[in-house]
């Protein structure tokens, strides 16, 4: 089961982590309704058990979805984190091979001095985003604080190395769907590596050699 769940959260395509491009691309992408979402795929449909969508209005909704990319996200890279991490300790010359372990034990060992450049990263990331995404605070009324812009794309901050980016709207579509589905993946492999890791103290890989 275990061995199943990683090579399921590494199997999904590249292009679901190419994010949308920049600026609005059409109404219906930019439209953001229980009925238009993108995600909501058969058979299942749109999965809101708790009825959260169907309460919210269109702004609630695109928080949402900017949410629920974010940490889809985060979850991808940190599942590959957890198995190229442990794949490559004490065989990288990065921390002089002396990071070793499970790895949610590995950034405790670090130097102290990584935090600081990664606390400025994650920063910078997250100013570029709000830039990008957020209505300025003193334009925004003072009950609707957080409020996105109307033209932005929840998810959408124009980061595409690659230029994996579609050009036609169905296939923008169907990348936005890869990229949802790759992120909920990554979500509950993230989850259940975190788990298994507390439940035993083994790392992951050393679970497919024993």
């Amino acid at each position: 089961m275990m061995k199943l769940a990683v090579i399921s959260a590494l199997a999904g395509s590249a292009a679901a982590f190419a994010p949308a491009q920049t600026g609005a691309r059409s109404t219906s992408l930019n439209a953001f309704s229980v009925d238009t979402i993108p995600g909501a795929l058969a058979p299942v449909g749109l999965f809101d058990p708790l009825g959260f969508a169907e309460k919210a209005d269109e702004m609630t909704l695109k928080r949402y979805r900017e949410a629920e990319l974010t940490h889809g996200r985060v979850a991808m890279l940190a599942a590959v984190g957890f198995l190229v991490g442990e794949a490559v300790e004490s065989k990288t010359v990065l921390f002089n091979g002396e990071i070793s372990g499970p790895a949610i034990g590995q950034l405790a060992q670090v130097n102290p001095l990584l935090w600081v450049f990664l606390g400025a990263g994650i920063a910078k990331a997250e100013t570029i985003r709000a830039e990008i995404g957020w209505v300025e605070p003193e334009n925004v009324p003072f009950d609707k604080p957080g409020q996105l812009r109307d033209s932005y794309i929840p998810g959408d901050i124009g980061f595409d190395p690659l230029g994996l980016k579609p050009e036609s709207e169905e296939d923008f579509i169907a990348m936005q769907n890869k990229e949802l589905q790759n992120g909920r993946l990554g979500m509950l492999a993230a989850a259940g590596f975190l788990a298994q890791e507390l439940v035993d103290g083994k790392g992951i890989i050393e679970h497919f050699s024993s």
